[in-house]
């Protein structure tokens, strides 16, 4: 079974509630709550919820790295281009992944670098 589609039985209504705002929390603030949450749980989490946090800190650590790119490139007005696309991926990707785990659900995001293992 594809880890997308993995239903966390054992993951209680807190961890799934934490999961959910971690993924929603990137639209705004970026890789902050997944860090914050992630060092402040990665003792004491369950397996499926550690993994739900480093999923979405690996996501945000991508998208920090696609935002640098893009100030760089906005020297030549490509970055420009950029900008908007890193928005849009960002909101519907957090939005899918906060939908997922809100129903128990695992989710990872594609095209991301897995940083954080």
């Amino acid at each position: 079974m594809p880890e997308s589609t993995v239903i966390a039985p054992e993951s209680p209504k807190e961890d799934r509630n934490i999961a959910t705002l971690v993924h929603a929390g990137g639209i705004l603030f970026g890789f902050l709550p997944s860090l914050i949450v992630y060092l402040l749980k990665k003792e004491e989490a369950n397996a499926w919820l550690l993994g739900q946090l480093k999923e979405a800190l690996n996501f945000q650590i991508t998208m920090l790295i696609g935002y640098v790119v893009a100030t760089i490139l906005s020297s030549l007005l490509i970055g420009f281009v950029i900008f908007p696309i890193l928005l849009v991926v960002n909101l519907v990707f957090c939005i899918l992944a906060a939908v997922k785990t809100s129903s128990g659900e695992a989710y990872r995001y594609p095209l991301t670098l897995r940083l954080v293992n």
